[in-house]
Parts: structure tokens; C-alpha cells; sequence
């Protein structure tokens, strides 16, 4: 889904108030739901990197930079996904030689190109398998209002241009819990890119002193693309990659968003390839996207690769030690 036009900052209206009540209640059943359940301790440790707001945030990016950081630091790194959009319950271990976005999800591919990564309906049983193939951190992609499994630590990711949206919950707003909520149970907190939405206030408030990020992107393509591009992506916030691609220096004939974790089928590609040739423009998409596409397609497609770059790199790394210390 995309998320809807009254959920951004500053915005809400008459559907926002409308749907207030139902926010009420969702938020209310999370709360209790967190509350009343007594999670299991997992026998390795569990870093998790998750969001307060439905949609990207920038997780996964996230996620590979600590398991990175963490791999380099000697630990033995497995990454555990619930494998939004692909249809294995597991517990799986990605494959991406034989795996696709259908049977794992787009995400859990990215992660297994750096480190083994189990796709599990059940969090719990993704844990044990990890642990018996040798993992000794797990690192879990989303799941932070997931009550059942213990965390030993969680990162907050938020993005600086959408922050809390306008601080409503679903489906008022793009909020999964309340902003004090989640943030009291988070270790740390992760704000890439300029902080438009005030959410550093909002961070500030509840008292955590949160990290600064941004993404360095680059376009991977088997051609250089010199002329006009046709950006399309289909993530949680599409608008967001495409002011990447401007902000690269591509010129952008055309942009065309799709649902988050959407399925390209063979009229979407048909699509495609008619817009980018009517504005003799070449195709340029994410690496997310790259997952749910066909083999033979990109041939025709430049994909943009990012990075984390840190401002203080110095206080993740000492976060970083205090978790392989502990």
C-alpha cells in the first residue's frame, strides 16, 4: 500500500479526525497486547531494528550497516525477517541462488547478500534456527511491536522528512503505538536525512539523544545514464527516492510510484518500457526494487545503490561495543 496524503506531517483534515477513534483503539490494543504478554528470551542475542510508523523508514539500510559494523567486530551476524510479500512461513534460510521475492519477500534478499537470513512467520522459531546454525546476534529487520520475543536491543529508525507523520495512529496516521511509547522502549534512535518534520523535537522530548544519518547513493548500471531517466520505485515512500535521483543530477523525464513491496508484472514492465521509450529516457529504479523485477529486464534498468553515512560514527561504533560487550 501507499501510505495516504492526510498521514504526512502537518496534514490530517476531516478523514484524519474522522478515523481518530479507530486510532484510539488501535493504539489502545497495542498497548495492552504489550503489557499483558511475557516475551521469550531468546538464547543468543536479539538487535532489533524497527519503526514507530507504518511504511519505509529506512530499516533494512539500517540493518545492513549495524551488521556490517557488527561482522567486522567478530560477531557471527545472522539477519531474521518476517519476509513481508513472499509466501514462506519457515523457518528459511535465503537462498538467493534459488529464492525469490514470491517465496521470501524483496528484503530478505538485500540481507542475504551479507549474512545468512532466515525468513519466520514465528519470530521465535526463526531465533532457534538461528542460533542452531551457529549465529551468536541475531538482527531483526521490523518487528519492534512484535511483544513475543525478548529484545536485548532496539534501534528506532525515523526518517527526517516524514518523522511521525501527523502523530496519529493507524489508520488516522501512519503511527503503529505512541510516539512516548515506543520511544521508551527504545535503546537508540536513528534520524536519516534533515529532520523537516520535527521529530528530533519529539525525540528530544522523551529523552533519548538520537544518531544522524544520511544516505550516499550511487547508480550502479551497465551503461552510464548521460540523458533524461524515468525513476520509478515501489517503496514505502516513493517520492523520497525520486528527490535522491533529482539530487543525483539525473534529469527526470517521468516518475512513477508503485505500492510498497509491489509485484511487477508483465504489463507493468510493458509500462514501463513505453514511457521510457516515448521520452527517450533510460529506466532507473532501487535496489528493493531490483528484487521483484525479472532478470531480463534489467538489462534495461540502472539501479541506485545507497549507503549510511554517519556524523558521528564514533558514538554508533561505542554503541556498537557496549552490545558486543554486554
Amino acid at each position: 500500500m501507499q501510505a495516504p496524503g492526510f498521514w504526512q506531517s502537518g496534514k490530517g483534515g476531516f478523514l484524519a479526525q474522522l478515523l481518530a477513534p479507530l486510532g484510539w483503539a488501535y493504539g489502545f490494543a497495542t498497548k495492552t497486547k504489550m503489557a499483558t504478554t511475557k516475551p521469550w528470551k531468546s538464547p543468543i542475542p536479539v538487535l532489533c531494528v524497527g519503526n514507530l510508523t507504518a511504511g519505509g523508514a529506512g530499516k533494512t539500510p539500517v540493518a545492513l550497516d549495524l551488521g556490517k559494523r557488527l561482522i567486522s567486530k567478530g560477531k557471527t551476524v545472522h539477519f531474521l525477517s518476517r519476509g513481508y510479500g513472499g509466501n514462506e512461513k519457515g523457518p528459511l534460510l535465503v537462498d538467493p541462488e534459488i529464492h525469490d521475492h514470491f517465496r521470501v519477500g524483496d528484503e530478505p534478499l538485500l540481507l542475504a547478500a551479507l549474512a545468512p537470513t532466515w525468513v519466520s512467520g514465528s519470530r521465535k522459531s526463526g531465533c532457534m534456527a538461528a542460533a542452531q546454525a551457529g549465529a551468536d546476534l541475531i538482527i531483526m529487520d521490523d518487528g519492534f511491536q512484535n511483544p513475543y520475543i525478548h529484545k536485548d536491543f532496539s534501534t528506532i529508525v525515523v526518517d527526517g522528512g516524514y518523522g511521525f507523520g501527523n502523530a496519529k495512529m493507524i489508520p488516522a496516521g501512519p503511527l503503529r503505538e505512541s510516539i512516548a511509547d515506543g520511544l521508551a522502549r527504545a535503546n537508540a534512535c536513528v534520524v536519516i536525512g534533515e529532520d523537516t518534520s520535527g521529530a528530533l523535537h519529539s525525540i528530544s522530548d522523551c529523552g533519548l539523544s538520537p544518531l544522524r544519518a544520511r544516505f550516499a547513493a550511487d547508480t550502479q548500471s551497465k551503461s552510464e545514464l548521460t540523458g533524461p531517466v524515468v525513476a520509478f520505485a515501489g517503496i514505502g515512500r516513493p517520492d523520497k527516492f525520486f528527490e535522491t535521483v533529482s539530487q543525483m543530477g539525473h534529469n527526470i523525464a517521468s516518475v512513477i510510484p508503485f505500492p510498497d513491496h509491489h509485484p511487477y508484472n508483465n504489463a507493468d514492465i510493458a509500462t514501463l518500457r513505453n514511457i521510457a521509450t516515448k521520452a527517450g529516457a533510460g529506466l532507473i529504479t532501487t535496489q528493493k526494487d531490483e528484487q521483484r523485477l525479472p532478470a531480463s529486464f534489467m538489462d534495461e534498468v540502472s539501479v541506485v545503490t545507497v549507503s549510511l553515512e554517519w556524523t558521528d560514527e564514533g558514538a554508533l561504533e561505542a554503541l556498537l561495543d557496549g552490545i558486543c560487550n554486554a
